[in-house]
């Protein structure tokens, strides 16, 4: 039996706190990265460059946060969702498996809020095994039209015997998204203990991996100072047998 171990973690662009007291947090989620040892790291909320940033903090990294982030051995996947007047965000995949393709596509619902999906084909244990990285809007009404949006993107672009994988920031704590998503056979793991949000006390699940033609057998959520520091959300893990 092989098991293909998946993270999800919005980064909070790398920093934490607002105004002159907000702190850099790039290089300790760096270490929480690797801490991770998950196979396949699906990130939001991460930054291709920030200008305003970049002067501000004294040990802001040379590269892009996706290839910053990555351990070594890593190959690094991003696309940009937003532009915004100093710099760029999006989503980001971490792999250590092969990645064999990888696409964007836009999911921008209104002009208030600019998402995306990234859509990464990796090679694993000898499969090849799709996984969609999303952060979907904050307005319900949004939501509903993106995950129609992801229906139709997985039908169109993912075979339908192919392992696959969404995971990300669903904004999202009801049941409407699961039981959508349900009706073409992607499932996540239930419970009422897997909120990661907030980090500090979390309370609600935003965070989900969903999971089609792979066996789900374990799911964990690190918990603690050290994580609630570096995000605003904590990270989720599960494990698939594959």
């Amino acid at each position: 039996m092989s098991i293909l171990r998946v993270a999800t973690y919005n980064i909070h662009k790398g920093v934490q706190g607002i105004g002159p007291r907000r702190r850099l947090e790039i290089h300790n989620l760096g270490h929480a990265v690797e801490q991770l040892d998950a196979d396949v790291v699906c990130l939001q909320e991460v930054r291709k460059l920030h200008r305003r940033e970049e002067q501000h903090f004294t040990h802001w990294p040379d590269l892009p946060q996706a290839e910053f982030l990555a351990p070594e051995g890593y190959e690094a996947v991003y696309q940009t969702n937003a532009v915004t007047r100093h710099g760029e965000h999006g989503n980001a995949l971490l792999s250590r498996w092969p990645v064999m393709d990888h696409q964007h596509e836009d999911m921008s619902d209104h002009r208030f809020e600019q998402r995306g999906l990234l859509h990464v084909e990796v090679h694993a244990h000898g499969r090849t095994v799709h996984v969609i990285v999303v952060h979907l809007g904050l307005i319900p009404a949004s939501r509903t039209r993106q995950v129609a949006q992801l229906k139709r993107f997985i039908e169109r672009e993912v075979p339908a015997q192919a392992p696959l994988l969404v995971a990300g920031d669903f904004n999202d704590w009801g049941v409407q998204i699961k039981r959508a998503l349900g009706a073409i056979d992607l499932v996540a793991f239930d419970g009422t203990r897997n909120a990661t949000y907030p980090a500090r006390l979390p309370v609600v699940q935003l965070d989900h991996i969903y999971s089609r033609g792979l066996k789900p057998v374990g799911l964990e959520i690190p918990r603690g100072r050290i994580w609630w520091r570096m995000s605003d959300h904590l990270p989720l893990i599960a494990e698939f047998e594959i």
